[in-house]
């Protein structure tokens, strides 16, 4: 055999030594740790693609408040609103989003304060140009009055994620589909440990040493005297109210309340705060249902009022 042919026959075995060792030091995958031990695992899209809807479930949802400010979530067919978005990543990345999805910073997915989740959404850069439709599967953005909160890869693909925000246009497009309970989800081997080998009697052994009963006379009890019916007592359960607004001066508190005339009688109750200062709330009444509570709550933010809010009863 030739000095070249040994070399060769050499550099060979190094290249596949070498080649077997980068297979053991290349990094797997990793998945979400949702899921318990030997359970399935889920498994998350391919890196620019859509979120496969595993695990989530459709909402709307209750009003909700975040700093102070409140939302109240609902359908809107026609949303069409221009804004800042922003985007969102390492933190959140592989946890659960607002409708139980898990979010994958990898996939094209969006933040939403008050559409359905899940819905699409289309999404313009109106910076460059650049337009894409997206899936809204969590809540957000709750700073500075943002429009929405896009994943990193919509961030990337949209050309904001080095600025981190971006002047957008997001349009509603409809419903988003709901992946089945098992999408996207990895299976681990189960093998169940075979049940421990009892005998158990054919049938129970009989005990005889108990003394057989003794029969025990019974004595009738006298009838117990009448007593006075109980007096019913009185509902004390409240009714819902909404408050349209505090104000420290009495006088911008009655200008409201008159200015609600159409939306229900209004009443003004003054508060006082822990540091001595005096709100005068702007009250209406509810009714004792809350569906009715937040009709009354939308009438008055028709107003101007956005910042109304449904009081429950004590």
């Amino acid at each position: 055999m030739t000095r070249i042919h040994i070399q060769a026959r050499s550099l060979a075995m190094v290249l596949m030594g070498s080649a077997a060792l980068a297979a053991c030091a290349t990094p797997q995958p990793r998945y979400s740790a949702r899921a318990p031990h030997g359970g399935p695992v889920a498994a998350g899209p391919s890196t620019g693609a859509q979120p496969n809807g595993a695990g989530g479930r459709y909402k709307v949802g209750a009003p909700y408040q975040v700093a102070g400010i409140w939302y109240v979530p609902k359908e809107e067919p026609t949303y069409d609103q221009q804004g800042i978005a922003s985007w969102y990543g390492d933190e959140f990345h592989m946890k659960p989003t607002a409708n139980g999805e898990v979010f994958d910073m990898n996939a094209v997915s969006a933040a939403h304060t008050t559409l359905p989740l899940p819905s699409m959404v289309e999404v313009t850069n109106l910076d460059n140009g650049k337009k894409m439709t997206v899936r809204v599967n969590d809540r957000g953005p709750f700073v500075g009055g943002r429009v929405i909160d896009l994943s990193r890869e919509a961030a990337r693909q949209l050309g904001f994620d080095r600025q981190g925000t971006a002047n957008v246009r997001v349009r509603y497009v409809g419903p988003a589909e709901l992946g089945p309970p098992d999408a996207g989800l990895r299976y681990a081997a189960y093998t169940p440990t075979p049940a421990p080998n009892s005998s158990l009697p054919a049938a129970p052994i009989p005990y005889s040493g108990l003394a057989a009963p003794t029969a025990v006379a019974s004595t009738p009890l006298p009838p117990i005297a009448s007593t006075q019916p109980a007096k019913p007592v009185a509902s004390t359960s409240g009714v819902y109210r909404v408050q349209a607004g505090a104000f420290s001066d009495p006088g911008n508190a009655r200008r409201v309340a008159d200015q609600l005339a159409g939306a229900g009688p209004a009443t003004i109750e003054p508060v006082q705060r822990a540091d001595g200062v005096t709100l005068y709330r702007v009250m209406l009444a509810g009714g004792a249902d809350e569906g009715e509570a937040w009709g009354v709550r939308d009438r008055v933010a028709s107003y101007g009022f956005a910042e109304a809010r449904v009081v429950r009863p004590f």
